[in-house]
């Protein structure tokens, strides 16, 4: 009986380990999520992720944001995400930030990718409206690419980065971003607004805000249908385990830390106050949820997962 068993035996063991050997596929996969506002279909694009030494980068000490990661079963270097959203009106299709273009290394630029992926072509896009001017969020706004689109963003910022002498402390980066810049310019599709606190009309139901500090014209945009609500925040914050419990830490790549923390700290407060939806450029994929009041800090709560979108 032994003899018998054996030749099978060792052939199940030849199989499981061949099944064993194989390739590990890694990737993931979608890389666009859904919501529904009102009428609005707001489409979160995801552009990768970055690896930040956020203990540097945030304004505290470094043992104290090691402390926070950890807290929630992070570490550093913080892997990042980099989103992009598109906000189709029915009418008009608004792609806010257009991520990095691949311009930091292969982990990201996949925004082109995965909003044809989520079935829409760059050829719809209408508006191109930029949060601020750092290449993970302007670096894929190709005026090529998107041929029927109009590039928006608030002149402080197109005045400072576009200066001569700030592209050319920006080096290669600069300069490239510079160029995309007159690409559109060059077409007549480039049309910084003036920064208006009641906001400045992008499309019916679309407006600029602005959210100076982070950089000089940095903006968030709002987008509302039937009475639903959500801001788009760009880089108002990066670090959720850190900042979203403690809103007053602020970040090197701010260009003016003592306008950047209230500017934060207003849009926080506003948010939990009214319950709409916030879409954050640095916060995990899809980077979509509410804020909730937890002493002096805030509970992110992300948006619950929804496949009938």
């Amino acid at each position: 009986m032994l003899k018998r068993l054996l030749p099978a035996a060792f052939a199940l063991a030849i199989a499981s380990a061949a099944h064993a050997a194989g390739p590990q596929l890694k990737g993931q996969a979608p890389g666009w999520y859904r919501l529904q506002l009102g009428d609005f279909e707001i489409t979160a694009l995801s552009d990768g992720s970055l690896d930040l030494p956020v203990d540097k980068l945030l304004q505290q000490p470094a043992a104290k944001t090691i402390r926070a990661l950890q807290h929630a079963y992070l570490g550093v270097p913080l892997e990042t995400s980099v989103n992009a959203y598109l906000v189709n009106t029915g009418d008009k299709i608004v792609l806010v930030d257009t991520g990095t273009a691949g311009l930091f290394g292969p982990t990201a630029g996949r925004v082109l990718a995965n909003l044809k992926a989520a079935g829409y072509a760059p050829e719809q896009v209408d508006e191109i409206v930029i949060t601020h001017m750092h290449g993970d969020h302007i670096a894929g706004a190709s005026s090529a690419t998107f041929p029927n689109a109009t590039l928006r963003l608030d002149k402080r910022d197109s005045d400072f980065w576009l200066a001569p002498e700030q592209v050319a402390k920006g080096g290669d980066g600069g300069q490239a971003i510079a160029a995309l810049v007159k690409g559109f310019a060059d077409a007549g599709r480039f049309k910084p607004f003036e920064g208006d606190a009641a906001g400045v009309p992008i499309v019916p139901g679309v407006k600029a805000v602005p959210a100076y500090g982070h950089t000089p014209g940095h903006s968030n945009y709002v987008a509302e249908s039937k009475g639903q609500k959500i801001v788009f925040w760009g880089d108002l914050m990066h670090v959720a385990a850190v900042q979203f419990p403690e809103p007053a830490v602020t970040i090197q790549f701010d260009s003016d830390p003592k306008a950047a923390r209230p500017a934060r700290e207003k849009a926080y407060a506003a948010a939990a106050k009214d319950g709409y939806y916030v879409a954050v450029a640095h916060v995990s994929f899809p980077g979509i949820g509410k804020l909730r009041v937890d002493g002096k800090g805030y509970d992110w709560l992300p948006v619950n997962y929804s496949a009938n979108r």
